[in-house]
């Protein structure tokens, strides 16, 4: 029997010692295992996920580049067409002030500048601006005083098509920044206005009475038909830097969004930059919107500020000279102004509305029509 309790002893001592060689299951989640299962288990999910179509995860990447499958791409083509001038307000910058230009009644703003303390911004001001058109495209040129669209001030650009010459804005091709030397749909929309009130109740007039604050209840352009990429064309409208001119800013979009003759103006605007407000002068008072002329009794801007656009050229028809906003035929470019001296408040856009010919700024005055 004492034979008996000594072998069951040592049977039950070398089984302890087994045990202790064994792996458990605390080891099986010690620390550094746990590390490596958490790592490459959402490694390959990723994985999957992004290569995986019908995955949730990927959806908006997918939806995205399905969005710019672009069948069309602008032509590399350098500016031309009519040379069409606009203010420059870089002499009189020093002054605080522009030259002359602007007309808040008619909506032609000439405000390079900064809210009320009136600092100049050169790449917000426009000095030429041009037209030209392939087979499919035409192509718009801003050129600008200053080189460099991508200007901390946060510009957006764009050009305003006028299809039926009657004043109204219909459509607005619009671009916000960063900008680059490619062609590229991404920051670019295009606006429409189908209920036609862009012009508020006249284009020819301010709708904001200038001694109350009650705006033109419009909602200016309310339609964005393309939204960089997306729409019914996903090649529609494009932007880029000039590569050989960096203070050129160039647009293209489709003859179809067009048609074959429209007017036609371009945009510089690191204001309000709000489509749904144009036009701006029917949203703000005089008194409000303020006044980039030295001299005049709403000097500085205020609620208008940091915008500049232009007249409107007629292209695929010859106009009667009576259109709203029309520019003169083949105008020679304005003089620079450095004079302190009280600025005209005359332009060629005033002139233009008021049904002259044309506008002679050696002695501030309209030329009528011969």
């Amino acid at each position: 029997m004492k034979r008996y309790y000594v072998l069951l002893a040592v049977v039950s001592l070398v089984t302890a010692a087994l045990a202790c060689n064994l792996p458990s299951a605390a080891t099986s989640q010690s620390p550094g295992s746990s590390q490596v299962s958490a790592t490459t288990a959402p490694a390959s999910s990723e994985t999957a996920a992004s290569s995986a179509p019908a995955s949730s995860a990927s959806e908006p990447t997918a939806t995205a580049t399905a969005a710019v499958n672009h069948l069309m791409t602008p032509a590399d083509i350098n500016p031309k067409g009519t040379l069409m001038y606009d203010v420059d307000s870089s002499g009189t910058a020093s002054q605080h002030r522009a030259p002359y230009g602007d007309s808040y009644n008619i909506g032609l703003f000439e405000r390079p500048f900064t809210q009320k303390d009136m600092t100049y911004i050169p790449s917000l001001d426009i000095n030429t601006f041009q037209i030209t058109s392939d087979d499919n495209w035409y192509y718009v040129f801003i050129t600008l005083i200053g080189g460099n669209p991508n200007d901390p001030a946060n510009i957006d650009y764009g050009v305003e098509l006028d299809k039926d010459h009657d004043g109204f804005g219909d459509v607005l091709v619009w671009a916000q920044p960063p900008f680059a030397a490619q062609w590229t749909t991404n920051g670019v929309k295009v606006y429409t206005d189908p209920n036609h009130d862009t012009g508020g109740a006249s284009p020819e007039k301010s709708d904001a009475n200038a001694t109350t604050a009650a705006p033109y209840p419009g909602d200016g352009y309310e339609t964005v038909i393309f939204n960089q990429g997306q729409g019914d064309d996903p090649d529609l409208a494009w932007v880029r830097i000039d590569p050989q001119n960096p203070n050129v800013v160039d647009f293209a979009f489709k003859q179809s969004l067009a048609g074959p003759s429209f007017m036609w103006g371009v945009w510089a605007d690191a204001g309000l930059k709000d489509p749904s407000k144009f036009n701006y002068n029917d949203r703000f008072t005089y008194a409000q919107a303020g006044s980039p002329i030295a001299g005049n009794q709403y000097y500085p801007i205020n609620a208008i500020y940091a915008v500049d656009n232009t007249c409107r050229a007629a292209y695929g028809f010859k106009p009667t000279g009576y259109e709203p906003l029309l520019c003169p035929t083949n105008a020679p470019p304005p003089p620079k102004s450095t004079s302190s001296a009280p600025s005209c408040q005359l332009s060629y856009a005033i002139c233009i509305s008021k049904g002259y010919g044309s506008f002679n700024a050696s002695n501030c005055s309209c030329v009528p029509v011969p």
